[in-house]
C-alpha cells in the first residue's frame, strides 16, 4: 500500500494560486530587505530560488514545523549555504519559530539568522552550511543512513511503506558542483543507488567573478547521468523566472524513482526580477542598493517604502494550509508508525535506546583487554576492538577510503553496504562495511551525514597524512560536535619505506588546531581500546591516530580506561620527580625506556602518557596539576612529529623532542636513529631541562 499523500504527490498538477504568488513575491522582497539592512549578504540567490523552496515547504516535502525532529519528516539540505535566506524565509513562512524580527536581525550578533545555516543554531536547519559542496556531500550521507537505518529498525517492508521511509531534498549551486567533494560524493550516491536523494542545481550561471563560463563549461546533466542518476533538466520561462509547473513535475519524478537519486537541473535567473541588478555578479554577494530595492519591489506590485512587511492574510493561509497537509500526513505516519511497534517489539526498544543515546548492555565487558608485555600495532587493535564492540553495537558501522585491510576498518561478517541487486560478494543494502573508494573528502562529509541524524556511529578510515584530504569535512564535523570518528593509520615516519609523501609530520598539531575535536593517540594495545571505550562513551568527533608497526604492551587495561579518559595519566613513577617525561603514542616506549635509564643514572622521573591532550584540558586544574607537576620545571616532551604546540606543556625550561621537516624512505628504527627520537636524545634533553 502506498502511503497516503504520495498518490496524491505522483498524480498531482500544480495548483499554484494567488495566495502562493503573493507568499513567494514577499519572500522575494525579504531577501532584498535583510540584507539591505546589514549591508551584505547574498540577495540574489535568495530571490530567484523562493519559488524553488516554496514548493519543497509547502508542497512536497514532510515535515512538521512543531517538532522540527520528527523521525518521519523529510530532510532539507541547502548546500548553497550563502543562499541562507533561502531557508530562514521558509523557516519563518513555514512556523518554525523564526519571527520577522530574525530576519531582520540577519548576520548580527545573537541573531538565530547567521550568515550561513548553522546545525544546532536555528531549528529547521539539518546540517551545517556554507563551505561549498558540503552539504550535498554530507547530504549522501544522510541518505546512506537512512537506508542503514532501515535496516536496523524495518528491513522487510516494501518500500515507499515503512515509517522509517524519508527524502532528502538538496538545493546546491554551481559552486557546489564545482568543488571536487560533490563529485567523489555524487560518484559513489549513483553507485549506491540513493533512490530517495534528490539534488536541485540552481544554474543561474553567476558566481562572485561573473559568468561560470569562466570556469565551469561541461555538461553537467551528462555527468550526472554518467554517475548513475536520474536526470531532468527545467528551463526558465520566457521572462527569466523559475517554471514552477514543470519543477513540480520533475520533484514528483524524483519520488517515484526506483533504483537511482534524481538530480535537477534547474535554470534560474539570479535577483529576478530586479531590473538592473539581476542576472549580475553584483547580485551574489552584495545588497543591491535601496533604489534598486524600491523598484524591484515596484516591479513585484509591492509598496516600495515598506519594509519586512508580509500580508498577514497570505501568512496565515500558508501556514493553515501546510498545517493541514501536515496532520494528514503525519496521522497517516503515526498509523504505520504503531502497526510497526506492534509488530516489532525488539527493534522497539532498539530504536528507544539509540534515541536516547544510551549505550548497550554488555558495553563495558565487549572491549580486549591485552596483556602487558605482549606486541600489537594500534591499528590491529583498534580493529579487533572495532570488531568486539560490533557484537553488543548494531550501530556501529563504518569502512575505509579503500585501505581497510590497512586501517582495520573491516566488520567480519558485517557484509558490504552496497545496493539491493549487487552481485559483490557480500553485498547487502543494510551491510555494515562501508566503501567509499579512494575518496576521502566524500567520506568525511558522508561520516557527516550519517552521524547527524544522532541514531548510529560511523567511523571511517585512511592514512594519516591524507587527512589533509579530508579537512574540510573534519573541521565542519567539529563545528557542528558530530560523533564523527576518523580513523588515522600510519601515524607518523614509524610507517617506514613509504616515505617522506606518506609520513605524517605536521598533522597531529594541525588537527588540534581544530576546535572541538579530539585527537587521540594512544601508546598501546590496551590504550586503544579505552580510546574506543571514550569515544563510544562520548558524542563528538574523534580522531584516533593509529601505527602501522607493533607497540608494546606498556599499561594494563584497567588502568588505561580511567587514564585514556582523563586524556593523560601517570604511567611511571619515582619518588619526588625531577623530570617530567611527557609523550603520545609510539613514543611513550621511549620515555618509558629514558625513565629507567635516568633512574639508574640517579635521577628521578615520571613518565606521563597524554594520549589526548583535549581530554586532559577538559579535567580540573587539580587534577591538572597532579599530573604535571607545577612544582617540576625540567620536561621533556616526545613525540614524532612536529613541536609546535608542546610548549604549552614543556615551559619556558622544557625540552621537545620531535620532527620539524619531512621524514625519508627507511626502515622505521633507522628513520627515529637518524632524526634524533631516541632514548639517548630523551635522557641528554632531560639533562639539559634540569640545568636550565
Amino acid at each position: 500500500m502506498t502511503p497516503p499523500g504520495i498518490a496524491d504527490l505522483r498524480s498531482a498538477r500544480l495548483d499554484w494560486t494567488p495566495t502562493d504568488e503573493s507568499a513567494v513575491t514577499h519572500l522575494r522582497a525579504l531577501a532584498m530587505d535583510a540584507v539591505q539592512k546589514v549591508g551584505n549578504g547574498h540577495p540574489g540567490t535568495a530571490m530567484s530560488l523562493a519559488p524553488a523552496a516554496y514548493l519543497l515547504f509547502q508542497r512536497v516535502m514532510r515535515h512538521d514545523p512543531s517538532d522540527p525532529r520528527w523521525l518521519g519528516r523529510d530532510r532539507f539540505v541547502l548546500s548553497a549555504g550563502h543562499s541562507s535566506l533561502t531557508l530562514y524565509s521558509e523557516l519563518f513562512l513555514s512556523g518554525y519559530g523564526l519571527t520577522m524580527d530574525d530576519l531582520s536581525s540577519f548576520r548580527t550578533w545573537g541573531s538565530r539568522t547567521p550568515g550561513h545555516p548553522e546545525f544546532g543554531h536555528t531549528a529547521g536547519v539539518e546540517t551545517t552550511t556554507g563551505p561549498l559542496g558540503q552539504g550535498l556531500a554530507t547530504a549522501v550521507g544522510m541518505a546512506m543512513g537512512a537506508r542503514y537505518e532501515r535496516g536496523l529498525f524495518d528491513p522487510l517492508t516494501p518500500d515507499g511503506e515503512s515509517p522509517f521511509d524519508h527524502r532528502i531534498w538538496v538545493i546546491a549551486s554551481d559552486g557546489d558542483l564545482e568543488e571536487g567533494v560533490t563529485s567523489e560524493a555524487s560518484s559513489l550516491a549513483g553507485t549506491q543507488k540513493l533512490n530517495r536523494l534528490c539534488v536541485i542545481w540552481d544554474d543561474n550561471h553567476i558566481s562572485i567573478e561573473g559568468d561560470t563560463a569562466v570556469a565551469f563549461t561541461e555538461d553537467v546533466v551528462a555527468r550526472y547521468a554518467a554517475y548513475g542518476w536520474a536526470t531532468h533538466s527545467v528551463d526558465r520561462l520566457p521572462d527569466g523566472d523559475i517554471d514552477r509547473e514543470r519543477l513540480f513535475a520533475a520533484l514528483n519524478a524524483a519520488t517515484v524513482e526506483p533504483d537511482r537519486p534524481t538530480f535537477i537541473r534547474m535554470r534560474t535567473t539570479i535577483a529576478w526580477p530586479a531590473p538592473s541588478a539581476q542576472n549580475t555578479a553584483k547580485a551574489h554577494g552584495s545588497a543591491l542598493g535601496a533604489a534598486e530595492v524600491a523598484a524591484t519591489k515596484t516591479a513585484l506590485g509591492l509598496d516600495p517604502e515598506a519594509s519586512f512587511a508580509f500580508d498577514p492574510a497570505v501568512l496565515a493561509d500558508v501556514r493553515a494550509a501546510l498545517s493541514s497537509r501536515v496532520a494528514v500526513e503525519r496521522s497517516a505516519w503515526q498509523d504505520r508508525f504503531q502497526a510497526w511497534r506492534a509488530s516489532e517489539p525488539e527493534r522497539s526498544r532498539l530504536l528507544d535506546r539509540l534515541v536516547s543515546g544510551e549505550l548497550p548492555p554488555g558495553f563495558d565487558s565487549a572491549f580486549p583487554r591485552y596483556e602487558v608485555g605482549g606486541s600489537v600495532a594500534t591499528r590491529k587493535a583498534s580493529g579487533e576492538v572495532i570488531n568486539a564492540v560490533a557484537d553488543v553495537m548494531p550501530e556501529l558501522w563504518g569502512g575505509s577510503a579503500d585501505l581497510a585491510e590497512s586501517n582495520n576498518t573491516t566488520i567480519e561478517g558485517g557484509g558490504s553496504f552496497l545496493p539491493a541487486g549487487s552481485t559483490l560478494p557480500g553485498a547487502s543494502p543494510y551491510g555494515r562495511i562501508l566503501h567509499f573508494g579512494i575518496r576521502e573528502h566524500a567520506m568525511g562529509s558522508i561520516l557527516n551525514g550519517i552521524a547527524v541524524d544522532g541514531l548510529t556511529r560511523p567511523f571511517g578510515g585512511t592514512f594519516m597524512v591524507f587527512s589533509d584530504y579530508m579537512r574540510g569535512a573534519v573541521r565542519l564535523a567539529a563545528l557542528m560536535q558530530l560523533p564523527s570518528t576518523f580513523v588515522w593509520t600510519h601515524d607518523s615516519i614509524g610507517l617506514g619505506e613509504d616515505g617522506p609523501t606518506h609520513q605524517p609530520v605536521e598533522h597531529l598539531w594541525s588537527l588540534r588546531a581544530v576546535p572541538g575535536l579530539s585527537i587521540v593517540r594512544p601508546a598501546d594495545a590496551n590504550e586503544t581500546s579505552a580510546a574506543w571505550h571514550a569515544t563510544l562513551s562520548r558524542r563528538t568527533p574523534v580522531g584516533l591516530v593509529l601505527t602501522r608497526q607493533n607497540l608494546p604492551t606498556l599499561v594494563s587495561a584497567d588502568v588505561a580506561l580511567n587514564g585514556v579518559r582523563q586524556g593523560a595519566y601517570v604511567l611511571l613513577d619515582s619518588p619526588d620527580p625531577q623530570v617530567l617525561l611527557l609523550a603520545t603514542g609510539s613514543e611513550v616506549q621511549l620515555a618509558v625506556a629514558a625513565h629507567e635509564r635516568l633512574t639508574a643514572d640517579g635521577i628521578s622521573s615520571r613518565v606521563v602518557s597524554m594520549p589526548c591532550l583535549e581530554w586532559f584540558d577538559e579535567q580540573n586544574e587539580a587534577y591538572r596539576d597532579s599530573v604535571l607537576l607545577p612544582s617540576v620545571r625540567a620536561r621533556v616532551a616526545i613525540e614524532a612529529g612536529s613541536t609546535l604546540g608542546w610548549w604549552k606543556y614543556v615551559g619556558d625550561r622544557g625540552h621537545v623532542i620531535g620532527i620539524d621537516h619531512f621524514g625519508a624512505s627507511a626502515d622505521q628504527q633507522i628513520l627515529f636513529e637518524k632524526f634524533g627520537i631516541t632514548v639517548d636524545a630523551i635522557v641528554a634533553a632531560a639533562a639539559q631541562s634540569l640545568r636550565n
